[in-house]
């Protein structure tokens, strides 16, 4: 039984890891689109630039996270 616990715990982490990417994304296309931060209008404004650092700099946490997470 040892074996089939350690198959559950696997494709759990597996689960969490992807759940939480998509979660990342589900808010970044949401702020990106619903408050207009993801497109330029001509030139790119303080929003755009602070939604673009802020979205880079989570997505290097959560890979950190993840790293860490599947590091034995």
């Amino acid at each position: 039984m040892g074996m089939e616990d350690e198959t559950r715990a696997f494709f759990i982490r597996i689960a969490n890891s992807v759940a939480l990417l998509v979660l990342w994304m589900l808010v970044g296309v949401f702020a990106g689109i619903y408050f207009k931060l993801a497109f330029f209008e001509g030139w790119p404004a303080p929003g755009n630039i602070i939604f673009y650092i802020i979205f880079l700099v989570s997505l290097y946490f959560i890979l950190k996270h993840l790293k860490k997470k599947w590091q034995l």
